[in-house]
């Protein structure tokens, strides 16, 4: 799988619906054994996801939004254990999984991945260019 955002947030988006804002939401990352999830275009709030997440989601502090480029802090999970971690799933936490939309999925270029935990802090190190970015192509 390459890095996606979740069709259903794209729709969301699309449609006004809530829980889109990634500039002033609770933005969060997790990290995804990709043993117990598998990415799904079908997917659109954590609790379909949440079941393959190692250690705590992590918040992404400073988000901005430019250009239809989403960027924000790089992220630091503390005190990891558990399975190996080959792909973060980025949400927007509004504290109940069932609303808690899902955004993207990032297996690919991202600095730190696959990692496996040893019970240490694993920082992950988003592209320099910013997270994810908006095509500005129509079709």
């Amino acid at each position: 799988m390459a890095n996606a955002i979740y069709p259903k947030f794209k729709e969301a988006l699309l449609d006004g619906s809530a829980n889109i804002d990634v500039n002033d939401g609770t933005v969060k990352a997790a990290l995804i054994d990709t043993g117990v999830y598998t990415y799904s275009t079908a997917h659109d709030f954590w609790d379909d996801a949440s079941a393959g997440v190692i250690g705590t989601p992590g918040t992404i502090a400073n988000t901005t939004v430019t250009n239809g480029l989403f960027d924000g802090d790089n992220v630091t999970f503390t005190a990891v254990s558990g399975s190996t971690a080959e792909a973060i799933i980025i949400y927007i936490d509004t504290g109940t999984p069932s609303t808690s939309r899902l955004v993207s999925y990032h297996d690919t270029s991202v600095t730190g991945l696959p990692v496996t935990p040893n019970g240490g802090d694993i920082t992950i190190t988003w592209n320099a260019s910013g997270i994810f970015q908006l095509s500005p192509n129509p079709l």
